[in-house]
């Protein structure tokens, strides 16, 4: 039987939830407030930044994510903007022209594609009479449906926490009550808004300390990998590119795979065999976005510590999708975050996904302009989903992991099953010749640490 939550429990699972009341079916008008092209060249300029993507490709990707919680999209809209307003971000005459069509199309949810201060939010939510959320509120939203795993929830939390910390001031209408002062000390005490602030910062501390259990935890188990040790392999790429429906591929699992935007957010870890019978540790991993939320960085840093600590990375890439190039350039953004350098082809391979979706002609371009990139550079043109090129996947992996790595020739007697056995367990073997005698001749590469116990084992080896 479940316990009754303490009146304290109960105000912070609704500040922990703040678009709990977000049900699905509801009628939603999505609104893209880009700045115009001269606006954003000229803040290029300032150095300022700005998202690259034509606003037709936002728009669309905004939809997706407001589809990826099954709200029901009645219209939406790109709403050109010469510079943010600090009451509403956008102006007051296309504010009045949208409460008519909010009034019109009896819209329950506003989306706006950016980020709101929460005088903004407040601002406009009067101006409409619906409820608004930002770019940030509904990746969070979806984050919070889709986490499944205990440490996934508790990083969920600390996020939504974070967001609603800052937006008491608009969220609640009791929020000008005072509390009695405690014991002897009288005064007015503290405000309701000063009370909350304070239950959310005790219960982000307390999320904060199981998250660190959670990092050593992982850590032990790293690091008992390594005494193993199995290579790691990380799927890293922005969301919806494949990464679930490769992983499912490559290990024969059945990962949630849906062409949906972030249908993955807990980790999940499989064993695969690479060509020559090593084994390494294929992880998935929550997909990137633009403009992700530094706090969703910040709070899933304990899940993303499998992609910093990886072998080898294997950045997904949906080669279909139009923007891709700019995806690409988002994920790099991420990585840096990250402290991984995207550019180290050593470490990462970049793979080009959805070949299944591309004209016949697409795909021939792309295969030719694979075969003339350099080999340390060259990308993977693959289909996840019918299994075109993986072969070619895993050979290039297994050639990552041997760079450095190095490659010997050892001579087994007839009589040494033991040895051959141990061989075939803890080293890849790239060549085997049986000889007149019924020695074994082989070629092996070695798995990172484990040459102390290959030549205490097999002291005659040489290298090649």
């Amino acid at each position: 039987m479940t316990e009754p939550r303490t009146p304290g429990e109960e105000r912070l699972a609704q500040l922990a939830e703040p678009e709990k009341e977000v049900a699905a079916g509801t009628r939603t008008l999505v609104v893209g407030p880009y700045l115009t092209r001269k606006r954003r060249v000229s803040m290029d300029t300032e150095g300022e930044g700005s998202n690259p993507r034509p606003p037709e490709a936002r728009l669309d990707e905004i939809t997706g994510l407001s589809l990826a919680i099954d709200l029901t999209i009645v219209r939406s809209l790109i709403a050109p903007l010469s510079s943010p307003r600090p009451a509403t971000f956008i102006g007051s005459g296309k504010v009045d022209e949208l409460a008519g069509m909010v009034l019109a199309e009896e819209i329950g949810l506003v989306v706006m594609d950016c980020a709101l201060s929460p005088v903004q939010q407040r601002n406009l939510e009067k101006a409409w009479g619906a409820k608004v959320i930002d770019r940030t509120g509904l990746i969070l939203e979806i984050f919070g449906r889709r986490a499944r795993t205990k440490e996934g929830t508790l990083q969920v939390e600390l996020a939504h926490l974070s967001y609603q910390k800052g937006r008491l001031v608009r969220s609640w209408t009791h929020l000008e009550r005072q509390r009695g002062g405690f014991g002897f000390l009288g005064g007015p005490g503290e405000t309701q808004i000063e009370a909350d602030r304070r239950m959310i910062q005790e219960r982000m501390n307390r999320i904060e300390r199981d998250l660190e259990g959670v990092v050593k935890t992982r850590s032990l188990h790293r690091t008992s990998r390594r005494r193993v040790p199995y290579p790691i392999i990380a799927l890293v790429g922005y969301t919806n590119a494949g990464k679930s429906t490769l992983f499912n591929r490559m290990t024969q699992a059945d990962v949630l795979a849906e062409n949906m935007l972030f249908a993955t957010l807990d980790p999940t870890s499989r064993a695969i065999d690479l060509p020559h019978g090593e084994k390494a540790i294929l992880s998935d991993t929550v997909g990137f976005i633009s403009d992700l939320p530094t706090m969703l960085v910040a709070a899933f840093r304990a899940t993303l510590e499998d992609v910093v600590e990886a072998d080898v990375l294997l950045h997904v890439r949906d080669v279909s999708h139009g923007e891709t190039e700019a995806q690409a350039g988002d994920v790099a953004v991420v990585l840096r975050e990250l402290g991984i350098d995207p550019d180290d082809t050593r470490r990462i391979i970049e793979v080009w996904n959805k070949a299944d979706l591309l004209s016949a002609d697409d795909r021939e371009r792309l295969a030719t302009a694979s075969q003339r990139t350099g080999e340390e550079r060259r990308p993977i043109l693959i289909s996840a989903l019918t299994g075109d090129g993986i072969p070619e996947l895993l050979a290039t992996i297994e050639q990552h992991l041997a760079l450095g790595r190095l490659t010997y020739e050892v001579d087994v007697a007839a009589e040494d099953g033991q040895g051959l056995a141990w061989l075939h367990e803890n080293t890849e073997i790239l060549d085997r010749q049986t000889k007149e005698n019924g020695h074994t001749v082989l070629q092996v590469r070695l798995v990172s640490g484990k040459e102390p116990r290959f030549l205490n084992r097999f002291p005659e080896a040489r290298v090649l």
